[in-house]
């Protein structure tokens, strides 16, 4: 039986308490020397794209600034623009929000970047209906779960009008008659939908992949709707096995009702890796790595949202408070709110009283992250068992530093993982599309 291709992206660390930046080798977040680092050790280990996050407002905490977020995001296709020359193979995904966004002006932006990168460009589809977010927008945050998503899905849709509008042949080559564009082979945009409506022509020709690649971040029944539709990509936090596979059956089985096939939609979850000379350094270094991600004030900031309250006169080295979590808005702003705190808590609860855990020890357990751990031939082994076993199509790898996290892995586990004949050895197409298979 033939064995499946292993997919692999990376993302770009900067925000939230994965990224270690107490680490004397953490860099900028800002600076773009870490953006192209980044970039050019996933293209030196021939990943499938570079996948940029998006944040349109600074998150606070207690109406303060969140001081342990990374304070800084910068715009996301502005930078995949910049990256897009100093790259050649590279895919370049951003993450461009929907609700706070109108279709013609953000179709048009990912068009450009396609051009610009002869063919890299992806846009991973968010929604949002947070209020606080929609302060720094006209419209405020006044779309729920179902209107967000229906209005995503008609963005997506009106943004391929835009994109198909233009015949694939509509530019001409008769440069001794002036003539550049062929009569008739640019349509007209009409459109009216719940949302929006469109009057006019595009501005741009067929980017080379004629379609940038699109990717859905979501795990809802309505996300998983969404991406069965519309995506080609689908980021998930289901990187362990079992939930893999579970998550990867029913997103797959959902494609027929769209007339598609399994093949069309990759399905990657967001993983991050912890590497050793042995398994027993691999382990003390992954410990050692969520003792740096959660800190004492971490830790306390994460017991905040639960119960949603100042708990700043807890230690975090003791043990959970004996107080209810309080069932109003909370302290926490810009993060997806937690619907059951009284549930969370007594989970959290029954977890410290079993295993006999302070607060930080507790965060440190229910927020693990370490996906893969061990030697780089047992993480190799580990990723493509768990492509092989259908509980994803690849993963978008999540370093712990900045811009180095990449570093050890392209240089000790891809080349095992081409040992085991599933990952490429070279570039063998040109676009983001080649690179995933969805030609």
């Amino acid at each position: 039986m033939t064995r499946k291709r292993v997919h692999l992206a990376a993302h770009f660390p900067g925000v939230n308490n994965t990224t270690v930046w107490t680490d004397p080798r953490s860099g900028s977040q800002i600076d773009f020397a870490s953006f192209v680092h980044l970039a050019r050790t996933a293209e030196r280990g021939k990943l499938d794209f570079l996948f940029l996050a998006e944040g349109l407002r600074l998150r606070e905490l207690k109406g303060r600034v969140h001081d342990l977020d990374v304070v800084g995001r910068p715009e996301s296709l502005t930078v995949l623009s910049a990256l897009a020359a100093v790259t050649d193979r590279l895919g370049l995904a951003g993450t461009v929000n929907t609700t706070f966004n109108e279709p013609y002006e953000l179709a048009r932006r990912l068009s450009t970047l396609d051009h610009l990168s002869d063919g890299r460009a992806a846009w991973n589809v968010v929604t949002t209906s947070d209020a606080f977010t929609g302060e720094n927008f006209r419209r405020g945050g006044y779309l729920d779960r179902a209107d967000r998503y229906e209005r995503a899905a008609e963005f997506v849709r009106l943004s391929r009008e835009l994109w198909d509008s233009w015949r694939p042949d509509a530019v001409a080559a008769d440069r001794e008659t002036g003539t550049f564009v062929r009569p008739g082979a640019i349509g007209d945009v009409g459109h009216r939908g719940a949302h929006f409506s469109v009057e006019g022509r595009f501005t741009l020709p067929r980017s080379p992949q004629g379609h940038p690649v699109v990717i859905q971040a979501g795990d809802s029944d309505e996300g998983r709707e969404f991406a069965a539709a519309h995506a080609d990509v689908i980021f998930t936090p289901h990187g362990r096995l079992e939930d893999g596979r579970r998550f990867y059956a029913d997103v797959k089985r959902r494609l027929a009702r769209y007339g598609r096939e399994p093949h069309q939609l990759k399905i990657m979850p967001g993983v991050t890796f912890a590497l050793g000379d042995t398994d027993e350094e691999a382990a003390e270094n992954a410990a050692a790595i969520r003792r740096q991600q959660v800190g004492p004030r971490t830790a306390i900031a994460f017991l905040e949202q639960v119960w949603g309250r100042d708990m700043s006169a807890y230690d975090p080295e003791g043990p959970l408070p004996d107080i209810e979590p309080d069932p109003a808005e909370g302290v926490s702003q810009g993060r997806v709110p937690i619907k059951d705190r009284a549930a969370v808590a007594a989970k959290w609860r029954a977890l410290a009283g079993e295993k006999g855990l302070s607060i930080r020890e507790l965060v440190i357990e229910v927020t693990g992250r370490q996906t893969f751990v061990g030697t780089p031939g047992s993480v190799a082994r580990q990723i493509d068992e768990h492509v092989q076993a259908d509980a994803a199509d690849g993963f978008i790898l999540v370093p712990h530093l900045t811009p180095g996290g990449l570093d050890e892995f392209v240089d000790r586990v891809v080349p095992l993982l081409r040992e085991r004949g599933v990952f490429r050895t070279d570039y063998t197409g040109a676009t983001l599309r080649d690179h995933l298979e969805l030609t």
